[in-house]
């Protein structure tokens, strides 16, 4: 199984980049699970969300504490959650950051991935600099990053579930895939 953990903020999509994740798995005819896990429920606090995915029934339903990807939608996150508790050995971290990946000090025993997810959601009209919309961004990152999920399947998904701007949101992962770095 194929465990993803999500952290970001209130307001910038990470249950619905989970809930995405998952459907373009499924469209890969994976079984998934995708659910949140909310704290203070407020704009700007901590959220964390999970996504399994797996090539049979998933019958586990608890939280994800032993991830194989921690995807980390808001840099500053780091500062303030140990967002690679669990993480397994030589597991990723999907990082939204303008830094290159050997720029990131999280520990050795963990790979890393950048992508300045902020300035491609920003540049395709999510969101502002201050409040970016991250979560489409992200995704297209995480399958090139990941190889777990095709980007055709991540573009089918945004197309269909994303709250608004659908080909904004698909054209913004699409050019994050292209700009991770890993």
């Amino acid at each position: 199984m194929i465990q993803i953990r999500f952290h970001g903020r209130g307001g910038q999509g990470s249950v619905v980049a989970s809930n995405i994740l998952a459907a373009a798995a499924f469209l890969e005819e994976k079984w998934v699970q995708s659910f949140p896990f909310f704290g203070v429920e407020r704009r700007g606090a901590p959220v964390t969300a999970y996504t399994k995915i797996d090539d049979k029934p998933i019958w586990d339903r608890s939280e994800i504490t032993d991830p194989d990807y921690v995807i980390v939608l808001d840099a500053s996150l780091v500062a303030v959650v140990d967002v690679t508790n669990g993480l397994k050995e030589n597991g990723m971290v999907l990082l939204n950051s303008e830094s290159k990946p050997e720029d990131i000090e999280l520990g050795d025993s963990f790979r890393i991935a950048t992508v300045d997810a902020t300035e491609v959601a920003v540049a395709h009209g999510l969101g502002s600099k201050s409040a970016p919309i991250v979560n489409s961004s992200i995704l297209g990152a995480f399958s090139k990053a990941s190889g777990e999920v095709d980007i055709k399947s991540i573009e089918a998904s945004i197309l269909k579930m994303a709250p608004a701007k659908h080909k904004e949101n698909a054209a913004a992962a699409l050019e994050a895939y292209e700009k991770v770095q890993f």
